[in-house]
């Protein structure tokens, strides 16, 4: 089935290749990159890693509906940042993020994450967007390959062609681009930045 705007949805969608990406780049920042710029203008690594753990957090509990504090906060209501034990709390907040969408439950009726009530299809989606998207914002800052999974990434794709402009203005790009290039000009990044 579809959502306006929100690519595919159902329980076919599972999170947990694109978890494991996302891992798999954490597991693979050096301590002297943390203050390092990103494509998030406002971030610094340590405070990518530290939205990808709150983001995780989130949508895990809004998954469960544990509606609280970790789902109605803002994302731009405070710059996040790493604790010191990032390198295991991180991957597994991922691994329990992928495990909670996988229960039926999780796409029955409302939830909420940042402080937005939504349907549990939408909500997934949006997850999904978070980790393909941030995913290359932590590959970009880090030197890092990145490919991530071909299912999230379409799903990213859909749902930022169904919200242009949502996450900031559109960089263009060309229709004959790689997807993961027109995902991100989607959502307002530049599929050219490098870290200087």
């Amino acid at each position: 089935m579809e959502e306006p705007g929100g690519g595919a949805t159902g329980p076919g969608l599972d999170l947990g290749a694109q978890a494991r990406v996302v891992a798999r780049l954490v597991d693979g920042v050096r301590d002297e990159q943390w203050s390092d710029a990103t494509p998030c203008p406002e971030y610094a690594v340590r405070n990518l890693l530290g939205h990808l753990h709150g983001l995780s957090v989130a949508f895990r509990d809004a998954a469960r509906k544990e509606l609280g504090a970790t789902t109605d906060t803002p994302p731009a209501s405070v710059v996040p940042d790493i604790g010191d034990g990032w390198r295991e709390e991180l991957p597994r907040a991922l691994d329990e993020l992928a495990a909670a969408w996988r229960e039926p439950a999780a796409w029955d009726g409302m939830t909420r994450a940042g402080g937005v009530d939504l349907p549990g299809p939408v909500a997934v989606v949006v997850a999904v967007d978070e980790l393909v998207i941030h995913g290359w914002d932590l590959a970009r800052a880090t030197g890092q390959a990145y490919e991530p999974d071909a299912a999230a990434l379409a799903a990213a794709y859909e749902f930022l062609r169904g919200s242009p402009g949502f996450f900031g203005p559109v960089v263009p790009v060309g229709e004959d681009a790689p997807l993961l290039d027109r995902a991100v000009g989607l959502s307002g990044r530049d599929p050219g930045w490098r870290r200087s």
